[in-house]
């Protein structure tokens, strides 16, 4: 019983650390559409996006990224080989735009390099403007986010933006899973960080450890060109699953500067469609998202059922065997507490509160993601994602 508490006390303790970033994280997690705009700024943007069978929504994302109000302004979208109509619908839309809009028709994918960064590269080697914008083909934005976004580079000296989308939910299995993901974001780093030192930590360890804060959201990314290239882009990070924070690492151990931005209102995404095609989505770099740090997965799975599961648990088993009245008590108060917290976040994001009640079949969804995920780690197996045969390193 002693185990026990001692268990509920370290998850409570940790909730209790959640607690405290999530609500930090409400007030200085600044959004793109608070930004101002900057309509006539003479830096040039070109909106970036790669396209690989995108037939379902390519047509919501370039409606609205050629409907941008900052009018210098060029898009360019990089047709990966696709075998669906994606190619017709992207001539359709030069037809209408043919001094707004470039079509760049994708190569074989060499050696060494994995799909979505490969497509960024060669967007890169085509747009000369001075911001480059990454987006993914299934995001969607309203007409003034790249005025915003010049405006947040022309004010606040900054060399990369990145925005996490509004995230629309449909389905039963979205609303659980997707959540989870901007908790742990919100829940576990203070956004300022991103930009600037700690003030607990001394500067020695931050010089050496800064890009430890760093973190990014690949859906959209905005650089300046000459910082972009300073750190060789996409080719830096050629064979990297997730190629977005191992960029927003590059900017930061590289001596820029980078914002960190929110886009309700303003930048939205669906991520995916069906249960299944989230789980693979989230299959092919869940462990690539901790470095592949075997030791901090487990530990962090660990936490999670502790945190989440077994207080649950408890409170179940307290109506059929005796429970220590401490254990009932910290369990009561640790379940109250991550349900504020996905109510919370479910207010700030403009999502359906009543899922935060839903929170465990999130946490067990992952739980079991995480078990298959280091199972193919050490079985060796690949992961075919979009062309990419994916193969964990050891």
């Amino acid at each position: 019983m002693i185990f026990l508490e001692g268990a509920l006390l370290t998850g409570l303790f940790f909730l209790l650390f959640i607690t405290f970033v999530l609500v930090r994280n409400r007030f200085q997690f600044k959004g793109i559409a608070d930004s101002d705009r900057s309509e006539d700024s003479e830096l040039s943007v070109a909106i970036c996006i790669p396209a690989r069978n995108e037939e379902k929504v390519i047509r919501a994302c370039l409606d609205l990224a050629l409907s941008q109000n900052y009018r210098n302004t060029q898009v360019y979208v990089l047709d990966d080989r696709s075998t669906d109509r994606t190619p017709q619908i992207l001539e359709e839309f030069q037809a209408r735009y043919p001094d707004t809009l470039t079509i760049v028709r994708g190569k074989q994918r060499p050696e060494g390099w994995l799909g979505k960064p490969y497509a960024c590269h060669q967007l890169s080697e085509v747009a000369r403007e001075d911001i480059l914008i990454f987006v993914d083909a299934d995001t969607w934005m309203q007409p003034e986010v790249v005025s915003r976004v010049v405006g947040a580079f022309n004010r606040n000296n900054i060399d990369f933006i990145t925005i996490w989308p509004e995230q629309r939910l449909y389905t039963f299995w979205e609303k659980v899973v997707v959540p989870l993901v901007y908790y742990a974001l919100l829940g576990l780093l203070p956004v300022a960080y991103t930009e600037r030192k700690p003030r607990w930590m001394p500067a020695y360890f931050h010089e050496k450890y800064r890009s430890l804060f760093a973190a990014a959201c690949g859906q959209f990314m905005a650089f300046r060109a000459e910082t972009y290239r300073q750190i060789d882009g996409h080719e830096a990070v050629k064979n990297h699953i997730v190629e977005d924070v191992m960029l927003a690492r590059e900017v930061i151990d590289h001596g820029f500067r980078m914002r960190m931005l929110h886009g309700r209102d303003a930048f939205f995404c669906r991520m995916y469609t069906s249960e299944r095609g989230m789980f693979e989505g989230f299959r092919k770099n869940f462990l690539a998202g901790f470095d592949y740090n075997i030791p901090l997965f487990v530990v962090m799975a660990v936490m999670h059922f502790v945190s989440f599961l077994l207080p649950l648990l408890v409170l179940a088993a307290a109506i059929f065997l005796p429970v220590s009245g401490t254990a009932v008590g910290i369990s009561a108060v640790m379940v109250l507490l991550f349900t504020l917290h996905r109510i919370m976040l479910a207010s700030w994001m403009r999502w359906e509160s009543s899922y935060a009640f839903l929170h465990v079949f999130g946490v067990g969804w992952f739980q079991r993601l995480g078990l298959i995920t280091l199972t193919d780690y050490l079985m060796g197996r690949s992961i075919s994602w979009k062309g990419d045969d994916i193969r964990h390193p050891k």
